[in-house]
């Protein structure tokens, strides 16, 4: 038997815009609202330097120079249409709101119920390939479906615990409005659009309850370019999806960088999350430890011996106490029929965890853990082996749990 040291105060810590090309004379403009003079004043001071100020690259000729010139005008539009993008969710009510009821949306299902289905056309439906893409390696469940391709039998793919993401700048698009009437009442539908309000949007109108997700662009493509070809409305488009990906998946998930690193096994991003570089990144997410319940009664091994083989991590809980991989590993068999209170060496109670902070770099918690006494109070010291549990900690919540034994086998 492993005699284990109550662990006090453990914790550890390591802590410009270029002038434009010629284009076309605009529009006369439609009259500006005082709420968007404020906003466009706003918008300004979010833009990049003022190109006044910029120099020319030396050594380059007058149709090189050019080519910067427009290259940095695009970049600069595209800029400054996500800053006002992030202006608008920072300030508007309708935007924020629909965000958020959004991600509840689509992670109203924490279970493998349900999935996204993105449906899009022409840009806008490439754009919805890449989301699907994002939101399948960060671990929400996604697939696209074309409106065409659905009316012609792939409306199978939806089913009853789906959520349906529209993406159409225009708000009208015809094949998505031709697919709305099949499309069952009771289906969750978001659409993502230039419109910031629902009433001036056509599928929210024809559709009552779609939840509005609004991705305005600050000024036309014509105006921008001189040609309304996707740009900034594509680019806009994308980020907000990004921006739903990324929420929703830290929302589902206790560790996203784990999620992520088992999914893109490939690659040079795959590569780098060959060696885990903090400790979050070895941890077992606490949420998938499998719990004993208590209107069972108490525990005997075999218990937890089940328990933890039918656990894809291998550890189980019971109430405050857990169980490792290791230990259950060890349990003698004559001791399986004994209840929990005489098995003194399954289970370790909380007090006893050793905590470590999630962002703790992996070579240096195995440095120190190394160490052969570990000072806790003035006076007071524990030892630890390769049977104390890690408790990874993350704005003081356990978040996850880790065997002491796989740090003292560290290597670089």
């Amino acid at each position: 038997m492993v005699e284990h040291h109550p662990v006090h105060n453990s914790e550890v810590y390591l802590l410009g815009l270029a002038p434009r090309p010629s284009v076309p004379p605009p529009s006369p403009p439609s009259p500006v609202t005082p709420r968007e003079v404020e906003q466009n004043s706003v918008i300004e001071e979010l833009c990049l330097d003022d190109a006044d100020g910029a120099e020319d690259p030396a050594g380059i000729d007058s149709l090189a120079q050019q080519r910067i010139s427009g290259a940095i005008h695009v970049l600069s539009t595209e800029a400054t249409a996500l800053r006002s993008l992030t202006c608008l969710y920072k300030t508007d009510a309708t935007a924020a709101q629909g965000f958020n009821a959004a991600v509840e949306t689509i992670t109203r299902h924490k279970g493998d119920k349900g999935k996204l289905i993105i449906i899009g056309v022409g840009k806008s439906g490439l754009i919805g390939r890449k989301l699907v893409a994002t939101f399948n390696s960060l671990g929400v469940q996604a697939t696209f479906l074309h409106p065409t391709e659905a009316l012609h039998g792939d409306l199978g793919k939806i089913g009853k615990h789906d959520v349906v993401l529209f993406i159409t700048f225009s708000g009208k698009t015809r094949e998505l409005l031709t697919l709305l009437p099949h499309l069952d009442e009771t289906l969750p539908v978001i659409v993502l659009t230039s419109h910031t309000r629902p009433e001036a949007c056509e599928i929210s109108r024809q559709r009552p309850g779609t939840i509005l997700v609004p991705a305005p662009i600050h000024e036309s493509e014509i105006a921008s370019f001189g040609v309304s070809a996707p740009t900034t409305s594509t680019t806009v488009a994308l980020a907000l999806g990004d921006a739903l990906a990324v929420v929703s998946s830290q929302e589902l998930h206790a560790t996203v960088t784990s999620v992520f690193a088992k999914n893109h096994p490939g690659g040079a991003i795959g590569e780098s999350f060959d060696k885990p570089r903090q400790i979050r990144d070895l941890a077992v997410p606490l949420v998938e430890v499998p719990i004993w319940p208590e209107s069972s009664g108490e525990a005997c091994g075999a218990d937890i011996l089940k328990l933890g083989y039918e656990s894809q991590s291998g550890w189980a809980r019971v109430g405050d106490a857990i169980a490792s991989p290791g230990r259950i590993r060890r349990l003698d068999t004559g001791r399986l029929t004994l209840k929990l209170r005489d098995i003194p060496d399954l289970v370790v109670e909380r007090v006893e965890w050793i905590r470590i902070h999630a962002d703790t770099r992996v070579s240096q918690a195995a440095q120190w853990l190394r160490e052969p006494l570990i000072s806790l109070e003035p006076g007071e010291a524990g030892a630890y082996d390769e049977d104390s549990i890690l408790a990874v900690m993350d704005n003081g919540e356990v978040v996850g749990v880790l065997e002491a034994s796989q740090l003292l086998s560290w290597q670089e």
